[in-house]
This record gives C-alpha cells, structure tokens and sequence, in this order.
C-alpha cells in the first residue's frame, strides 16, 4: 500500500541560542499541498527541560489567540504572515525557566496531518567570564595603542621642533659667519686705502 506524503511540513531552527532579558523572534514556517483554508489552525507549545507536561503557548485560529495563564502570559506576541505561509512569535524578556523545546503545529484542512516543527531553546546570561576577558583585553589593547599613538606623536613634534631650532641655529651662524667674513674683508681693505 502507498502512503500519503505528510500533507503539511512544518519548519523550524533545530536550536537557538538566546540572552537572558532580550526579546526572540521564533521562527516557524509551512507548506502545504492544499490552497490556505479559513480554519487553518497553528499551535505552539513548549516543555521545560524536566521533560514535564507540555504547557500551551500560543494559538491561532483566523485570529491571534494569547494566554490568559501560564509562564508565557503577556509575554508572547504573534509576528505570523499566514499569507506568507509564516506563524512565527516573539517571546518577550526571556527568561533561564524557557530553556526546553517549543513546538510549532500547523494545520490546514483538509490537511490536518503532517510534520511538527521543533525548537530547542537555551538561554544564556548576559556575559560570560570568557567575554568579559575578552571585552578586557579590547578595551586594554585600545588603550595602549592610543597611548603609543600619543607617545608617537609627541616625539615626533619634540623632534620637528629640534630639528627647526637646529636650522634656526645654523642660520644664525651662517648669518653671523657672513657679517663675521664681510667685517674682515673691510678691515683688510681698509689698510690698503691708507
């Protein structure tokens, strides 16, 4: 017997990394072999990482449906184009307790079976010790490098500045050597003229 292919696929990032406190766009698209009906459904859910009961996070149904209870009440926003064949959403402040695996279901009667996407979500804090050495060392190699840039600079100047004294000096002597030269030569043609 010939099975039918999955007539709704759904698709979804396998894992995504996000900071602690920051907004996520989770992303979830679909195809589906049917034109998009009225009554096309989706639903995300979520378990935690205990592997404890799925909890509801989201529903659509001609409209956006939010939570009334629950970790994820006032804090997920529907950010779908089901034009598009998009039922993403965005969960706002996130936090450690969203570790665990989201799940996106589309369906699309007459398909109402298919594939359900899922997404492993880690939330990680703001910095690690590894960036904050990191960020250290940047901030501590711009430093020095504007210091050795100053330091460059300043004896620069300090020698232009020598180097003009100097032929302010030479000028002077070549100067003084001159009227020196021109006082001789009308002393020894004094002489003469007596």
């Amino acid at each position: 017997a010939l099975w039918p292919a999955a007539a709704v696929e759904v698709h979804t990032s396998k894992e995504v990394d996000a900071v602690n406190g920051t907004n996520l766009r989770l992303k979830c698209t679909f195809s589906s072999s049917s034109p998009i009906s009225q009554h096309l459904s989706v639903t995300w859910n979520f378990q935690p990482e205990d592997l404890s009961s799925h909890e509801p996070v989201f529903y659509y149904l001609k409209e956006p449906y939010k939570l009334s209870a629950g970790r994820f009440k006032e804090r997920i926003t529907w950010d779908g184009n089901i034009e598009r064949n998009d039922v993403s959403i965005i969960i706002w402040n996130l936090q450690p307790t969203d570790n665990g695996t989201f799940t996106c279901q589309v369906k699309n009667p007459p398909d109402v079976d298919g594939t359900i996407g899922e997404v492993r979500l880690r939330v990680v804090q703001k910095v690690h010790f590894s960036e904050i050495h990191f960020l250290a060392v940047a901030i501590g190699s711009a430093c020095v490098l504007m210091i050795i840039v100053v330091i460059v600079v300043i004896i620069c100047r300090h020698h232009r500045k020598k180097a003009q004294e100097k032929r302010i000096e030479v000028a002077d002597t070549d100067l003084r050597e001159k009227e020196n030269l021109k006082i001789r030569e009308e002393k020894e043609a004094s002489p003469l003229e007596d």
